[in-house]
């Protein structure tokens, strides 16, 4: 499941592209709530504090506790936009979500122990097809990421959604699309050999 931080923001009033830029000029940055059929709320964010959580994997397959001056509430982040030049977050939306929710998200795979599988030992190459794998999952059971161990797999027959561990209630969206995660090149001597 994926770690759920706090992140501390003040409520904003204003909305537009003037009340964005007045925030901006006081040091914050600006962003929305919606969803969970409630009005959208304004927001303003720590900058610091938005960039170190961009930074950590899964940002946005994270849910987030959010504290609003003390009104707390779940949300994943959905969009932001960041500054050409600089990537210092310019503006953040965010979705609430509820307990139970079910969500669709994208959740990054990462393939570990490529040292340790017989057969890229000797001399396959992986060949990713999907480095991320959209779900749908409840709200309060995210996963962050997915780990395929690379050295317990037969890889010649490829890395397909089945060598996934995936927790109740989290599912493929697109299971017959996204069937096939990797796959293993030989070298064409490798399958010289294997031909004879």
């Amino acid at each position: 499941m994926s770690a759920q931080e706090t992140l501390a923001m003040k409520k904003r009033d204003a909305f537009g592209t003037g009340a964005a830029r007045e925030c901006r000029r006081s040091g914050m940055v600006p962003g929305i709530i919606y969803g969970a059929d409630k009005a959208p709320e304004g927001i303003a964010v720590d900058p610091k504090t938005l960039s170190k959580e961009l930074h950590k994997s899964g940002f946005f397959s994270r849910v987030f506790h959010l504290d609003i001056d003390g009104h707390k509430q779940q949300a994943l982040v959905k969009d932001i936009q960041l500054h050409p030049v600089t990537d210092m977050p310019l503006h953040v939306d965010f979705m609430r979500v509820v307990k139970g929710t079910k969500i669709r998200v994208s959740i990054p795979i990462h393939f570990i122990n490529e040292d340790k599988a017989p057969l890229l030992k000797r001399g396959g190459v992986l060949n990713i097809v999907r480095h991320s794998l959209e779900i749908t999952a409840p709200a309060d059971a995210m996963p962050e990421s997915f780990t395929v161990d690379l050295s317990a797999l037969d890889l010649s027959k490829g890395i397909h959604l089945s060598d996934l561990t995936m927790t109740s209630g989290v599912a493929a969206a697109y299971p017959a699309r996204d069937n096939t995660l990797a796959t293993v090149v030989m070298p064409k001597e490798e399958k010289k050999e294997e031909a004879e």
